[in-house]
């Protein structure tokens, strides 16, 4: 096989641009579930956090609501902070939450606690997919390129070509599917993180789902039992 040939193998045909709209999505869902945390567990007034993020995410849809090979720098960045408000505003929830589980005196019913937990936990998917979304290969601009470098993530169409599409290559509902079955089991399934990046990023968010389940979860499930 040529060079060539195995290069587009691995890696899959560039496209020459992938919606926005996946990601945004994602994005609006997690602004959501962070509306529906009680006062308390939010990092300041609730609607500071929502505001900031719309006030950053409706311009970049209108602007820009496809991720093209010239993107300009100034959109990803936009995107990246977008991202890092989402997920500041998902680690203060877990923290006050931990917090007001170990204040003496405060009472909350098994029920909350499972409600506001369940929601920190998929925004904590929906963050970290958005992070490796942004991350793998430089970004999705750069994954449109001709050449870019070399991946962060073993996608199984990537060794076994014939399980998918020719050309395949990831897009914004696979990542979403790793950062979940990372935060499930607590490691890699089916795709491999490569970098150092990359294994970092799991192995924050596996803690973070740790804490979340395994703290928070399991208090109140013994609240209700």
């Amino acid at each position: 096989m040529k060079p060539g040939a195995l290069t587009e193998v691995s890696w899959g045909t560039p496209a020459s641009s992938e919606s926005r709209w996946p990601a945004s999505l994602a994005l609006i869902a997690a602004l959501v579930l962070y509306l529906t945390l009680p006062g308390h567990l939010t990092v300041g007034p609730p609607w500071v956090v929502p505001v900031l993020e719309l006030a950053l995410l409706v311009p970049l849809m209108v602007m820009a609501p496809q991720r093209i090979r010239e993107e300009p720098s100034w959109h990803r960045g936009v995107a990246i902070a977008l991202i890092a408000v989402i997920n500041a505003a998902n680690v203060g929830s877990l923290v006050l939450l931990v917090h007001f589980l170990r204040t003496p005196g405060n009472r909350e019913t098994g029920i909350q606690l499972l409600f506001s937990s369940t929601a920190i936990w998929f925004t904590n998917i929906i963050v970290f997919a958005l992070w490796y979304w942004e991350l793998d290969r430089g970004g999705p601009s750069k994954r449109l390129g001709a050449s870019h470098r070399e991946p962060d993530f073993l996608f199984p169409q990537m060794v076994t070509p014939g399980c998918g599409r020719p050309g395949w290559s990831p897009h914004f509902i696979d990542y979403l599917f790793v950062s979940f079955t990372n935060a499930t089991a607590f490691s890699p399934t089916d795709t491999m993180p490569l970098t150092a990046s990359a294994k970092m990023l799991f192995l924050v968010q596996a803690l973070t789902s740790l804490l979340t389940v395994a703290l928070v979860a399991a208090r109140a499930v013994n609240i209700l039992s």
